[in-house]
């Protein structure tokens, strides 16, 4: 009777617990790359495996489920009290999910203020740019100026022609010398020296915060265009056209958003060649500790150089490759982390999904489309896209942990045309 009692008590328990139960008596062994579990009620015996992102099991709970058993939670208790490569005993506890409160009133300052402030900061960087020395011509208004105006632009949204009353109140403000027609404005964004420009004061921009963000993201989202591109179909006997769009790569911090490197390509570039590029560039003025990215940047090649810079890189492998270490150590042993402690791999990962989140503001903030009509126009209206999400966030950041915003050429290297 005490028996059957005992039985009963142990089905009302959780697969969590029940797993507990066999992992404290002792029943798992490894052998090769799989573990054997004992079952909990009889003498037979399940090989518990971590291929992918998902352990598998071959009780017949886990396969009929599709879900975590028993055996698998026993498992992942015995992983986490294993010896690691150097020897010391280590033991993770459960993940506790934290909780924030949103601060609302440094979040209704921040909004409520955020276009008056945001005009500031702007005439601070844009105070950065030097004027170009005059050669001949018609002498051309300052770059400060034009530049204010075209990131203001994309920040309100409204139209060239629409947008000239809001340049008017910033000459009356004092934040521009002087007002450029609507067509200089149009002009100016067509100019091929100006996202050097952009990229210069994104990098400015995110400067308040380099003693915040430690830990970063790396990820890229398409933005339409209105381009065309056309062929003759010669299956049908008549022309097509497909929408023409840009592709932002960018690597942010998780912790503010702010973005600290920004490359665009056309649609069709693919990501991984990216990451090189962008992690260097965040190195350059940030301390890193994490990166972390999605499967499209695994390769060795990006994790030698994150490991270069001072970070871990946590990017996820894809089924069809080993850990074999071709020449990089970092391979080697983040692949032993992603499948002997994949639970604890996933909290670094899924850090990653604040750059989704950033994608989501800039398009909900500034749209998710680009209004301008030639190629360069789009690539820089793209850049001011990210630099107005920068402005935005540092904003947030001077009400809700109290940063202070100063943007100078004693930050970074000096901008010029």
């Amino acid at each position: 009777m005490k028996t059957q009692i005992q039985t009963n008590n142990i089905k009302n328990l959780s697969r969590e617990e029940r797993g507990k139960l066999i992992f404290q008596s002792g029943r798992i062994r490894k052998q090769n790359d799989f573990w054997i579990v004992g079952s909990q009620s009889s003498f037979k015996a399940y090989k518990v495996s971590f291929n992918g992102h998902e352990p598998q099991c071959t009780c017949p709970d886990c396969q009929l489920r599709k879900g975590k058993c028993k055996h698998i939670f026993a498992v992942e208790l015995y992983i986490k009290r294993q010896i690691d490569e150097e020897g010391k005993i280590t033991e993770t506890r459960g993940v506790n999910i934290k909780q924030y409160s949103q601060k609302w009133s440094a979040y209704n300052k921040s909004q409520t203020n955020e276009k008056l402030i945001f005009m500031k900061l702007l005439k601070d960087l844009c105070e950065n740019v030097e004027q170009p020395e005059y050669k001949f011509g018609r002498p051309t208004l300052p770059f400060s100026d034009m530049l204010f105006g075209s990131v203001m632009k994309v920040y309100t949204g409204f139209s060239l022609r629409r947008f000239m009353s809001d340049m008017k109140i910033a000459h009356d403000y004092g934040l521009v010398d002087n007002v450029p027609c609507y067509s200089s404005l149009s002009n100016f964004m067509n100019k091929e020296e100006v996202k050097q420009i952009i990229e210069s004061l994104i990098t400015i921009s995110s400067l308040p915060l380099k003693e915040i963000e430690k830990d970063f993201a790396v990820d890229s989202s398409g933005f339409s265009t209105s381009r065309y591109a056309r062929w003759f179909d010669y299956k049908w006997g008549k022309e097509r056209k497909y929408k023409v769009w840009l592709k932002a790569h960018l690597i942010s911090g998780v912790k503010t958003n702010v973005i600290t490197g920004v490359k665009i390509t056309e649609g069709q570039e693919n990501d991984s060649p990216q990451l090189k590029e962008l992690v260097k560039k965040t190195a350059e003025n940030f301390g890193i500790s994490e990166v972390s990215g999605d499967k499209a940047y695994n390769s060795r090649e990006n994790f030698k150089v994150i490991e270069e810079v001072g970070g871990t890189p946590f990017i996820p492998f894809k089924k069809n490759v080993t850990g074999k270490r071709g020449g990089c150590s970092i391979w080697g042993k983040m692949y032993h982390y992603f499948m002997y402690k994949h639970d604890e791999f996933l909290e670094h990962y899924h850090k990653r999904s604040n750059s989704e989140t950033i994608f989501h503001m800039i398009k909900t903030k500034f749209r998710g489309d680009i209004k301008s009509k030639k190629q360069i126009a789009q690539f820089n209206e793209l850049l001011i896209k990210v630099l107005c999400h920068n402005i935005c966030v540092v904003i947030q950041e001077i009400n809700e942990l109290g940063v202070k915003a100063e943007f100078s050429l004693e930050q970074t290297r000096e901008i010029s045309v």
